[in-house]
């Protein structure tokens, strides 16, 4: 996991951990772990990040540097 990437993120948006921590119904400490490598975010919250910036979990992994998410599966209704 790219853990730059949640924090450069989160910068370029002008959030603080616990904004996100917030959106993530955690502690700020708890996601701080996330940002600094310490512990492996949990991949539902990996979604819900993804959703919440409007990118791909592809993104916030480091495996690309396409800010712009997929398009929406038709297999979701």
């Amino acid at each position: 996991m790219n853990i730059e990437r949640l924090k450069e993120i989160r910068e370029d948006k002008d959030l603080l951990q616990k904004d996100i921590a917030k959106v993530l119904d955690i502690t700020q400490v708890q996601y701080s772990r996330y940002e600094t490598g310490v512990r492996v975010i949990p991949i539902y919250h990996l979604i819900k990040l993804a959703i919440f910036y409007n990118t791909s979990t592809d993104y916030l992994l480091g495996l690309t540097d396409e800010r712009k998410p997929y398009p929406k599966s038709i297999l979701k209704k």
